[in-house]
């Protein structure tokens, strides 16, 4: 008896192991949680001390912390449009934040590129898009005809957190700009009435699509619009920061908290699921804070939202992934948002024909050590409206601008980007270095939010609703 016991008992081991072994081989799950206008020192990872943010740093000390973590643009609508393709958007020329315009198929994320959603589907995976598109508005830019499978949130660029406040029912009711960020979210092609706080709300949809794909390999992009302007919260969090008397950074803090939640009510139904393992979860902010705006801090970077000095481009950025990257690390050498799609596709179980290049590398080998080199040389920046560039080549980053002296840094000395090294010869080598990368480049599709006046001259029935 005791040995039949025995055998039943090595068997359950030898099965339990061949079912992790299943697990760990299969193709990952997939989850991008993205933050709006989140400050560099505005996560506990990053030394902040008035915002507790312990799910966010859960997952830092889960996985990999990346201290040279850069995003491809110093605004939101670039800079998805890199995270999404894997692409310098200024490739193909969506340079500037993209307009609220329901009635141009231009103004958006061009039918050219292939999104992260549309290369994962090559492989089986379901994918669903929660929160901000900010990637158009019109009917052919919208995410389920960009890859995604399912959708709930919003196509403009901001949106009102409180329910009660989402008074219109389509994007043709809209009367300007900032109109979009009241019109009822959409489930798919439908408008639903929302009744949370928007915020919690992206966090439940984000859970509940987890429980419905437990077996399947799925990809969520969470792209949260918190902790971006207007700044709303709900007394529930709002009651965590009394500790903080001025009103703006206690209401942005609030923000931050709601958003905190949603990441730990995320990783704890992983662990339920028993999906932790085999999930690749990457956290980052769409670009730096704008301090000024929002209360948000970027620490000791020079610069905000907007800015290519450290402040506008450097963000907190961290990834998990318990069956492949060790816990607990740091990683110092410079990466990009683009590297994103590189390294989830390469996850993906089988080689995906991509429809274009990337410009992102898969991270996995270098965070693992097998390969000791720098996943990047070179990173590039380009601010077109403003005739502003910045490259960055080692611990070196030369900042350029039309018209004024260029300047040269020297991050691991001068993280603050405080003192022009002045090297002319240097100055020379990165500015033709630029100036080669700058050539494959292609100038703005569409007219951005600084030609909102005069795109609406030009376009008078920009919120007309056109006749089927």
């Amino acid at each position: 008896m005791k040995i039949q016991a025995l055998n039943f008992l090595v068997f359950l081991f030898i099965a339990s192991c061949t079912l992790h072994a299943q697990e760990i081989n299969k193709s990952p799950n997939l989850i991008i949680i993205l933050a709006d206008d989140l400050g560099y020192a505005d996560v506990g990872f990053n030394g902040c001390t008035d915002i507790p943010t312990p799910s966010i740093d859960k997952l830092a000390e889960s996985g990999v912390r990346f201290t040279n973590g850069y995003v491809s643009y110093c605004v939101c609508g670039p800079s998805r449009a890199g995270l999404l393709t894997g692409r310098y958007q200024d490739r193909f020329g969506f340079s500037r934040n993209p307009l609220f315009a329901p009635n141009d198929p231009e103004m958006g994320l061009p039918l050219s590129e292939e999104t992260l959603a549309d290369a994962l589907g090559k492989a089986g995976y379901k994918s669903l898009a929660i929160g901000k598109w900010h990637m158009g508005a019109h009917e052919t830019l919208h995410p389920l005809k960009r890859g995604f499978d399912d959708f709930y949130g919003f196509l403009s660029g901001g949106h009102r957190y409180f329910p009660e406040e989402l008074t219109l029912n389509d994007p043709f009711e809209a009367k300007s700009q900032y109109d979009g960020y009241k019109t009822r979210l959409l489930r798919n092609y439908e408008r639903v009435d929302e009744t949370e706080y928007l915020t919690d709300a992206f966090s439940r949809e984000a859970v509940a699509y987890i429980e419905k794909n437990r077996n399947n390999p799925f990809f969520i992009y969470l792209a949260y619009n918190a902790p971006h302007a207007p700044l709303q919260a709900t007394e529930k969090y709002l009651s965590r920061f009394d500790h903080i008397g001025e009103k703006k950074r206690k209401t942005y803090a609030a923000m931050v908290s709601a958003v905190d939640d949603g990441v730990g009510a995320i990783l704890a139904k992983l662990d339920e699921l028993n999906l932790s393992e085999n999930t690749l979860v990457v956290f980052l902010s769409d670009n730096g804070g704008p301090e000024n705006h929002n209360a948000s801090d970027n620490g000791i970077l020079r610069g905000q939202k907007g800015d290519l000095y450290e402040g506008g481009i450097r963000v907190p950025f961290v990834m998990k992934w318990p069956a492949q990257i060790p816990h607990g690390e740091v990683y110092n050498n410079p990466i990009i948002s683009l590297d994103i799609f590189a390294t989830i596709i390469a996850q993906a179980g089988q080689q995906i024909p991509l429809k274009n290049p990337i410009d992102g590398i898969n991270l996995i080998p270098f965070i693992n050590g097998e390969d000791q080199g720098k996943p990047h040389e070179r990173l590039f920046w380009r601010k077109f409206d403003a005739r502003e560039y910045a490259i960055r080549q080692g611990n070196e980053k030369l900042f350029m601008e039309d018209g004024k002296e260029n300047m040269l840094f020297n991050l691991a000395s001068d993280i603050s980007e405080e003192n022009n090294l002045q090297d002319e010869a240097k100055e020379k080598e990165l500015t033709s270095v630029f100036r080669e990368w700058y050539q494959d480049m292609t100038d703005p599709v569409f007219m951005g939010l600084r030609q909102d006046k005069e795109y609406s001259e030009q376009h008078p029935d920009r919120f007309k609703r056109k006749e089927e």
